[in-house]
């Protein structure tokens, strides 16, 4: 922050001081329903529902106008590009005009290219030059919105993590329902249907975040520099503090190493030994799993949750040592309902440490290039999974991620600053 006294990066945690409480307008520790948290779980429901639909509606579009396969990668790619390279900017945005305007921003955005898209649909085939500028612009609303979610959470509920869990939950119950509903939706109507569908849920997000009634905050009217020096303070904020980036330099491996891999391969794997209905009940397995993982953390309030959550993801190796070692259907439905299940649980503590240890006044900045990292590194994984499962094979890449998962949380529980970090509330 500006004026602050310079922090080493490798400073003790007691010389960092914790973030001070946010004012919020719910009453009460154990009150989490009050009016604005309704109001955001709907909003962040609505978008998570509508994200869900947008890879089913750019594929049945794209090859029911008879375009080539290629072009829903490069739609899928035009979508997730701009939410990746804008994210640090859209952090920036967020900490100077207060995350709720950049969220209802996001949500115009959104709305504007997803009606665009479904209108282009309804009437014919748009050419691929238009679907791909309308699937940016979805691209850069996400990441204008995505920032602004870590400050509000802090904002709309006095209980920080069972905020995160129930949203947890609801985005594992919403990355199921959103495609099924799509492909239904595409077998009785069409994909522009299906595009309608999705701007409607951006219009419920964005008159939900304008009903919000939030309690100014000190940093709402903080004095800011330029844009740059903005990103540059940011940038300072994340090295000032050894547990933050020490986790996320090791996701940026683990990311990479282990997540990236994972799911393009599941895919692969289960579907050639089993079927593709197997690989979709798969799926809904890991999805049941992660609602269970957020139900516990909405529970479990360890002192410590950096450590709880770094141990929990011990039980994604379950998942990749029964696909590496072609384990029967049981035993896949087994490590798919664990690996849901510990990654949803180490999220919530993830960001309630964040939420809850980093100053409102650079949070959304700091969330940006968490997201910024994890998306890049996932996206290279994921790329780069194939060439590398081609040359030496998918099991191997398997069993290897399961051993990199394992370093990678004794690495987490190693570290000092991650293990020993404690709950503030």
């Amino acid at each position: 922050m500006r004026g602050s006294s310079p922090v080493s990066p490798l400073a003790p945690l007691s010389s960092l001081p914790p973030a001070p409480p946010l004012p919020s307008l719910a009453i009460g520790p154990d009150r989490l329903w009050n009016r604005n948290f309704r109001l955001f779980f709907v909003a962040r429901t609505a978008a998570l529902f509508g994200d869900g639909m947008i890879p089913v509606a750019l594929t049945a579009g794209l090859l029911g106008a008879g375009r080539p396969h290629s072009s829903v990668g490069y739609a899928l790619a035009a979508w997730m590009g701009p939410l990746a390279l804008f994210v640090l900017f859209g952090g920036v945005l967020a900490d100077r005009f207060t995350p709720r305007r950049m969220m209802i921003i996001a949500d115009t955005l959104r709305l504007i290219g997803a009606s665009a898209l479904a209108v282009s649909f309804a009437v014919g085939n748009p050419p691929l030059w238009a679907v791909y500028s309308l699937s940016a612009v979805a691209g850069v609303g996400a990441a204008l919105f995505q920032p602004g979610v870590a400050s509000t959470v802090p904002r709309v509920s006095c209980d920080v993590q069972r905020a995160n869990a129930v949203l947890r939950v609801s985005e594992a119950l919403m990355t199921m329902a959103g495609p099924a509903f799509a492909g239904a939706l595409v077998g009785l109507a069409s994909a522009g249907a299906v595009y309608a569908a999705n701007a409607s849920t951006f219009l419920v997000s964005g008159v939900c975040l304008f009903l919000l009634r939030l309690v100014p905050a000190p940093s709402d009217d903080a004095r800011r520099g330029t844009f740059v020096a903005e990103l540059v303070d940011g940038w300072r904020e994340f090295r000032a503090r050894s547990w933050l980036w020490g986790v996320i330099a090791i996701w940026t491996v683990y990311g990479f190493a282990v997540l990236g891999p994972m799911l393009p391969l599941t895919a692969v794997e289960v579907t050639e030994a089993h079927g593709s209905g197997t690989y979709g009940a798969m799926m809904a397995v890991n999805g049941a799993g992660s609602v269970v993982g957020g139900l516990l953390a909405l529970r479990l309030r360890p002192r410590r949750p950096l450590a709880a959550g770094a141990t929990a993801l011990t039980g994604v190796c379950v998942n990749l040592l029964a696909l590496g070692l072609g384990l029967p259907v049981f035993a896949l439905g087994a490590g798919q309902f664990i690996a849901g299940a510990a990654f949803a649980f180490w999220l919530v503590m993830w960001s309630t440490t964040v939420q809850t240890q980093v100053p409102p006044e650079a949070l959304n900045r700091l969330h940006a290039y968490d997201v910024a990292g994890s998306l890049l590194m996932l996206a290279a994984g994921r790329a780069l999974a194939g060439p590398v499962a081609d040359r030496v094979g998918a099991p191997e890449v398997l069993l290897a991620g399961a051993v990199i998962n394992v370093l990678a949380v004794g690495v987490l529980l190693a570290a000092r600053p991650i293990r020993r970090l404690e709950r503030i509330r």
